[in-house]
């Protein structure tokens, strides 16, 4: 089987169940074959190695069973970094970006104002890491800050199989010095944080369990406990089943637990973004509200 044999078997195939069959098919050519989309176009009459193309047979049945390609080759792309995932934790979406861009502005903004200072920064309910490691990479690798000045990095999450992957791609993206930086806590919110932080960062659960229900029926085999929101301080369901149970305890530990003049930066849904900011505006924080890539509601910042 030649590779455009492959692309015109699989594509039609896919477009049953996947809404970008085309992406996912060169997706799973190139990391499979290790060749780039300029090569994959100039080679299309090529055969593939017995190896492959069972290898790519196996993958596009996984992906017809509904399981997203960045499981499928255990990686997936965010903030122009490779993060390594699994069905442990979430994939990371583009729209998180927007809350690493801004915690980076804010962390940069703060170190003009008290150049002197060594901030601290926690990145609640972290999964792959995405967050908290595309701050401090960039801040090393774009703003040149080095290792004595970039600040604490504490990443924390519920699931020990989560943090697990969060070390592995701290050790895959960090130079060993700033490795030195980042710390690893398995704590209920800030069940096990004696500390205050500068900055806290947050992706927590938001998403109504009736919503999540109907997310996980297409065998996307995301994480519940990553995604459904609505749970009580004591770990119980809670009655009022809009997505914002673990936000409602979040929010007044995260208070307790940032710095005075600190910052917390959180993503929530587009459907409770409003509901949440204003759970936070009766903690006293001021608050900002920002929109994702699609002008919907995405998270606030509060202080």
């Amino acid at each position: 089987m030649t590779i455009k044999q492959f692309k015109d078997y699989s594509i039609p195939l896919l477009k049953r169940t996947s809404p970008s069959a085309l992406l996912d098919v060169e997706v799973l050519l190139q990391f499979y074959t290790g060749l780039s989309k300029t090569q994959l176009l100039l080679r299309q009459s090529e055969e593939l190695t017995a190896a492959h193309k069972e290898a790519l047979m196996q993958a596009v049945e996984k992906r017809l069973q509904g399981l997203p390609v960045a499981y499928i080759i255990n990686k997936k792309e965010f903030f122009s970094y490779d993060f390594y995932v699994n069905q442990d934790v979430l994939i990371p979406k583009p729209d998180t970006e927007l809350l690493v861009e801004k915690a980076i502005d804010y962390i940069i903004q703060k170190r003009e104002l008290y150049p002197s200072r060594l901030f601290s920064v926690c990145d609640m309910c972290t999964g792959s890491g995405c967050i908290g490691l595309s701050v401090i990479k960039a801040l090393y690798e774009n703003y040149k800050i080095g290792e004595g000045e970039l600040p604490l990095f504490l990443l924390a999450d519920i699931s020990e199989k989560a943090l697990a992957i969060a070390k592995k791609n701290a050790e895959l993206l960090l130079p060993p010095s700033v490795l030195g930086q980042v710390r690893f806590v398995q704590t209920n919110l800030f069940e096990q944080i004696p500390s205050s932080f500068d900055f806290i960062l947050t992706n927590p659960p938001y998403i109504p369990s009736a919503m999540v229900d109907q997310l996980l029926k297409d065998g996307r085999s995301e994480p519940r406990l990553a995604l459904d929101g609505d749970f009580t301080a004591d770990g119980e369901k809670s009655s009022l089943k809009d997505g914002l149970g673990i936000i409602r305890t979040l929010l007044p530990e995260a208070k307790e637990h940032l710095n005075p003049g600190g910052i917390m930066i959180m993503e929530t849904g587009e459907y409770n973004a409003l509901e949440a900011e204003k759970l936070a505006r009766e903690l006293d924080f001021k608050t900002e509200l920002y929109r994702d890539y699609e002008n919907q509601l995405r998270g606030f910042v509060c202080n």
